[in-house]
């Protein structure tokens, strides 16, 4: 069976020392990805992978909360900050699944920077790469969309506080590797706005057990 990695779950991570955010640069709004996969193996086509995780990936951000909303059969993604807890909505269960997001199993080998890598929709980005045991990750962000860190500080699964404690902003770009696939996810549009905190609810008498995975 295919394993996913945690990290692309929780939607889509070298500098380790933390330093806040200054007050009024944190971003409120919405990040558009356009997603793309690459199989390493031969009986799962890239296809299946869009089919399963969708193409088009929106991640809607408010202080420590946040939502993202896929067109695949991963449906969405609700972070609850208050609880440390990502819930996750497949499209064939009624069940919503939530994960505690103080664990993360991955190994993490070593975390490392570089300053403007890349342009990106008028963004100078720099990149953070983060090596696993079992893969890699590359992340590339840009200041101005910044990350209140404070409110993220459980959030280790997936290796989210890894990232941004290393970055301090929303990303723009993705690229995650593991030993069955390669995730690329690029940003077509950002759009700071004023969330509403009913995007940050669970649906009213919704079914929710604990993730087996």
């Amino acid at each position: 069976m295919i394993r996913f990695t945690a990290t692309f779950l929780s939607l889509f991570l070298g500098v380790l020392i933390w330093v806040p955010n200054t007050p009024g640069q944190f971003f409120e709004g919405k990040v558009v990805y356009q997603n793309s996969y690459e199989s390493k193996r031969a009986d799962f086509k890239n296809e299946q992978l869009e089919s399963l995780m969708g193409t088009m990936h929106e991640y809607l951000i408010k202080g420590g909360n946040y939502r993202s909303s896929l067109n695949g059969r991963v449906q969405w993604q609700l972070y609850l900050n208050r609880e440390n807890k990502l819930y996750s909505k497949m499209a064939n269960s009624d069940t919503i699944f939530w994960n505690d997001a103080s664990i993360n199993e991955q190994r993490i080998i070593s975390v490392t920077s570089r300053k403007k890598a890349v342009q990106l929709l008028g963004y100078e980005c720099d990149e953070v790469t983060i090596k696993l045991e079992d893969g890699i990750e590359k992340y590339y962000f840009n200041a101005k969309l910044g990350v209140n860190i404070s409110l993220f500080r459980k959030h280790l699964y997936g290796n989210w506080y890894t990232y941004l404690k290393a970055a301090k902003a929303v990303p723009l770009k993705m690229i995650i590797e593991n030993e069955d696939f390669i995730l690329t996810a690029v940003a077509t549009k950002v759009v700071p706005m004023k969330a509403s905190n009913k995007e940050f609810v669970l649906p009213p008498n919704a079914k929710i057990e604990k993730s087996p995975y």
